[in-house]
């Protein structure tokens, strides 16, 4: 099968097409041909060699996928050669064939395209773990996500808005504000101009935000602390501006403030198969629906993903960004 694989720890262009045999499915798993392929910024951390797959996962890059079933393990009961599905996976999913067990897949949603239903996976598990598992986040409650024209960024607003919070979001251009708004946001917060504290007290009447989704770390930390409202909820997922960062950890104390974090990739099949039990359940109707759908920003071919990971890493991309096997 054809394979992206990378050559050595360093920029898009150590990523190198190959070849690989093709993947044999265990007891529980389904072998997918893969139809589209998810690209995101843990693949290039990956990339970079900040970012090693868990014990036992493929070495090949790739967290999400869509596909038509090719195979069945032995053990196989929810899904039948032919079914078309999205999977989350801990690595393999910049190839043609892959392999997930059963539970870590879904049905992709039938309004969807399969392009579409590869930019799901990562971002909607992610999203729903943190913002509504470890978040908390209620209908009526206010909801701040930073880089909200990120995947997991366009993902958290039209999720959190559909289950009836209300929602502010940051990024760094007027044009991205504007998409922001097309999707829903109640306040679109341009970073380069506006201190995103004051804007959220200002929008709170001083309240602040119930719950925080926070991937860019470093000088946001202390700045979250002072825009949360009492017993807010913040919820760390990456650290684009530094792992360490000088807060005032009294706010902690003085808001009964939770902040938490998670990774997703290294965690268990069981774990994760919790979290799609809870999409099939709670969202596969929206996006079904088409209430909520992914926002695409560009389409690769394979072959070309390197230049994947350079629209990626140059920060101007709106949505998701996929590779087309075909």
């Amino acid at each position: 099968m054809r394979a992206i694989e990378i050559r050595q720890p360093g920029g898009p262009e150590v990523l190198t097409p190959t070849t690989r045999e093709r993947p044999v499915p265990g007891e529980t798993e389904l072998l997918i041909k893969v139809s589209a392929a998810g690209v995101n910024r843990p693949d290039c951390l990956q990339r970079q060699g900040a970012y090693p797959p868990p014990a036992g996962a493929s070495d090949i890059p790739g967290l999400e996928i869509a596909g038509e079933v090719a195979e069945i393990g032995s053990g196989v009961t929810g899904y039948k050669i032919g079914d078309q599905v999205c999977a989350l996976l801990a690595g393999g999913g910049y190839a043609e064939y892959c392999t997930v067990d059963e539970t870590n897949a879904l049905p992709a949603p039938n309004a969807l395209t399969m392009t579409e239903a590869a930019a799901i996976p990562e971002t909607f598990f992610t999203v729903w773990h943190n913002v509504f598992q470890r978040g908390g986040l209620k209908s009526g409650e206010t909801f701040l996500v930073h880089g909200g024209t990120s995947g997991i960024g366009t993902t958290a607003i039209q999720l959190a808005k559909a289950f009836g919070a209300r929602v502010f979001a940051t990024a760094g251009s007027e044009a991205k504000c504007a998409a922001m708004r097309e999707l829903g946001v109640d306040l679109a917060i341009n970073y380069r101009d506006a201190d995103f504290v004051e804007a959220v007290k200002d929008a709170t009447d001083g309240k602040g935000v119930d719950v925080i989704l926070d991937m860019v770390g470093g000088d946001y930390i202390n700045r979250n602390y002072q825009a949360a409202a009492l017993d807010g909820r913040i919820v760390q997922i990456a650290f684009l501006r530094g792992r360490k960062a000088e807060a005032n950890f009294s706010l902690l104390m003085m808001k009964r403030l939770t902040h938490t974090g998670s990774t997703l990739r290294a965690r268990d099949i069981a774990f994760k198969a919790g979290i799609a039990k809870e999409l099939q359940q709670h969202v596969w109707p929206l996006l079904n629906a088409r209430k909520v759908l992914p926002v695409m920003d560009s389409i690769f071919p394979l072959d070309q993903a390197s230049a994947a990971h350079r629209r990626m890493e140059d920060g101007d991309h709106i949505g998701k960004i996929v590779l087309d096997m075909s």
